[in-house]
């Protein structure tokens, strides 16, 4: 028989597989009988270790998140500081409570590291579960890091950017 394995491998061209040969799950009979012998099941097989492996990706900490939570280890006490010594001033010049809290909170609101703490890690959860959407499975978020001063890549496998289906894209006519 011949097994499909392009979601595993991204080779298009179905293999041929005979009496004692290894087929490995989530792949497909592309044609004649197959009879299988499961020797691997649950976290133990292919598929499994993929999905381990994009989990794995979006658990992980690129070296930009783990700047950014140092940053903000920092970063958030200082501005909680700062925002408190300003209703303290304020406070403290007669001005209501009211006037005291907005300038607080306007602290807050400027200095918010936010953006500098949830940006990062979002980016890289989103970039990892697209990639694994895509058959793209992304060992973890430093790879996505690094890739950005990648200036050459280099593919091996036969179907890696193709889809190994031939379609019509235009006529010419004259």
């Amino acid at each position: 028989s011949a097994i499909d394995a392009s979601m595993l491998t991204g080779e298009s061209v179905p293999v041929e597989v005979s009496t004692g040969d290894t087929v490995t799950g989530a792949t497909l009979n592309a044609g004649g009988r197959l009879v299988v012998e499961a020797t691997r099941v649950g976290t133990d097989t292919q598929l499994a270790r993929m999905a381990q492996l994009v989990e794995d990706a979006q658990n992980g900490k690129a070296s930009a998140q783990r700047l950014a939570d140092r940053i903000s280890a920092v970063f958030v006490p200082i501005v909680i500081t700062l925002a408190l010594a300003t209703l303290g001033y304020w406070l403290g010049n007669g001005a209501g409570l009211t006037a005291a809290f907005t300038a607080a909170v306007a602290v807050l609101i400027i200095a918010c590291p936010c953006a500098l703490g949830l940006a990062t890690p979002t980016a890289l959860m989103v970039g990892t579960g697209r990639g694994a959407q895509l058959g793209i499975l992304i060992k973890g978020p430093e790879v996505l890091e690094t890739t950005r001063r990648a200036d050459t890549i280099v593919l091996d496998k036969t179907g890696t950017v193709t889809t190994g289906r031939m379609t019509l894209q235009t006529t010419h006519t004259t």
